[in-house]
Formats: C-alpha cells, sequence, structure tokens
C-alpha cells in the first residue's frame, strides 16, 4: 500500500517536458456501448447529456479546450465498435476542429454472444449481426496492434513537435 503519496502541488514541474510530453499524447475513449440494456439500438454516446449537447459533443469540446489551453495537437481516438462506428464518426463530423490527420476512431473486435444455457454461441437466422458483440474495454491492446492504430500512433509520435 502507499502509505505516504506525494501531493500533487508537490510534484516537481517542468514546463518544457509537460509541453514535450502533450504533444505525443492522445485521448482515447472506449465507445462501443450501445445501450441495449436500456432499450437503445444506437450509439450510448450520441445520447444528449445537457443542454443539447451528447457526450460526444461535451468529449470534443473538452478535447478542443485543452488543446488550447496547452497548446498541443491532442488528437481524439475513440475504441468504437461495429455497432457505434457510423453515429459517433457522424456525430464527431460536427466538430471539425478535431481532424489532427490521426484517423478518429478503430474497431475493436467482435465476439459472439453466448446462450446462458449450455454458453454455447447465440443464433438468429434472421438477423445474424445480433449474434455478435463487442468485447469492451478488455480489448483495447489487442485492437490497437491488430487494426493498425498503434503503428499509425506511435509514427505520428515521432514526427510530433511543439506547436
Amino acid at each position: 500500500p502507499v502509505t505516504d503519496p506525494v501531493e500533487f502541488d508537490e510534484l516537481p514541474s517542468d514546463p518544457d517536458a509537460e509541453r514535450a510530453a502533450l504533444q505525443k499524447a492522445i485521448v482515447l475513449r472506449l465507445n462501443g456501448g450501445l445501450g441495449t440494456s436500456m432499450g437503445l439500438s444506437r450509439a450510448k454516446s450520441v445520447l444528449e447529456a445537457k443542454d443539447g449537447l451528447s457526450f460526444l459533443d461535451i468529449i470534443a469540446r473538452q478535447v478542443l479546450a485543452l488543446r488550447e489551453a496547452h497548446d498541443a495537437r491532442l488528437p481524439l481516438v475513440l475504441m468504437d465498435s461495429f455497432s457505434t462506428r457510423d453515429d459517433s464518426l457522424a456525430a464527431l463530423s460536427e466538430h471539425p476542429g478535431l481532424d489532427v490527420g490521426i484517423p478518429l476512431d478503430f474497431l475493436q473486435n467482435k465476439e459472439p454472444k453466448l446462450l446462458v444455457d449450455g454458453l454455447t454461441p447465440a443464433s438468429w437466422a434472421d438477423e445474424p449481426g445480433l449474434e455478435w458483440c463487442p468485447p469492451g474495454h478488455g480489448d483495447l491492446y489487442t485492437a490497437l496492434v491488430t487494426s493498425g492504430m498503434l503503428e499509425s500512433l506511435l509514427e505520428t509520435a515521432v514526427h510530433a513537435t511543439p506547436a
């Protein structure tokens, strides 16, 4: 256990190092949830959260504000599911300032839904797409690598220079 943590205000500060690190940082959000348990059939993140803004609108505004406050490129990257991608990218298109030359998302994998009785794969002949689900946050590292996003991010980080 940590018995004597250093207080935030006591941490050493190096503005140049912090700015250099921010040039290589990203904001990565898991965005694969449809909200089926809430009776939804689209990305939860496009629901109105407050004052006509969706969760994605708020996230986009936060990222843009952080960029301005810290003079950093700070890309926003979503790990979408096959079910949320279209809704999410359409919503983010309302924020053209987010584009920094890195794809706004990558897809997490999909896995078969299993039946409670017997743990066998579910089957829906009329809608085969319902046989699959996104694995969630546990898929982050695998999806980053297999989608090619990690390679893209590392490549752009190497060439990132302070704005």
